[in-house]
């Protein structure tokens, strides 16, 4: 069970010893420590919670402060997954994480939220066609088309239209760690992680 916190900071070109070209995005990795192991037998499930950064004391809770000692900035919690035999034995409270918890060739999934959009079309955000460039038609060529029902006289819920689009949080599997730099604490990994520049990204290891 490994896994790490770190930020987005854009994407590169990697060359493999074998001459293959690979797009990869470089994580900057803030040292992080765990802040609570929590146990089947105490809180119903195997997970450890992971705090990282610093923020200004008057913007942290005092339950917050307490909780981890200090005022940190982001904290977050990665489930052991019974089913991959993954388990919280042998981590312990205190213990400091960094860039050295993966090496290259480690497959990994990442979670953060994708940019925003804002308000969105149905042809942007859901891949409509649109209407036909044919003739007759002068300004529905980005509409929805019909959105009713009929009989029922209303629209039904989870209808696929217009509205904002992003902000979501995006899980991504199947990436590699192509590059781990242990002195400045970066992982480069392969393919596209979600995110503007600067996203939180959570990165734990894919079971096998």
């Amino acid at each position: 069970m490994k896994f790490i916190l770190g930020t987005k900071t854009g994407m590169t070109q990697v060359f493999t010893e074998d001459g293959q070209c690979h797009a990869a995005t470089v994580l900057k990795v803030a040292p992080a420590t765990i802040s609570q192991v929590k146990t089947t037998e105490v809180d119903g499930y195997d997970a450890v919670q992971l705090a990282s950064g610093t923020q200004k004391e008057h913007r942290v809770s005092k339950a917050a402060k307490g909780h981890f000692g200090s005022a940190v900035a982001v904290a977050r919690e990665f489930r052991a997954r019974p089913g991959y035999n993954e388990s919280t034995d042998g981590i312990e409270k205190g213990a400091t994480l960094d860039a050295s918890v993966f090496e290259p060739g480690d497959d990994i999934t990442v979670s953060a939220i994708s940019k925003g959009k804002g308000f969105q079309g149905v042809v942007k955000r859901h891949k409509f066609a649109g209407g036909r460039r044919s003739h007759g038609q002068k300004h529905s060529e980005r509409e929805p088309g019909s959105i009713g029902a009929t009989g029922i006289a209303r629209v039904l819920k989870g209808t696929r239209m217009a509205g904002r689009m992003g902000g979501d949080t995006i899980q991504v599997k199947g990436l590699k760690v192509l590059q781990v730099n242990v002195a400045e604490n970066i992982l480069v990994v392969s393919g596209a992680v979600p995110g503007r520049r600067g996203t939180l990204v959570e990165v734990f290891s894919t079971p096998k």
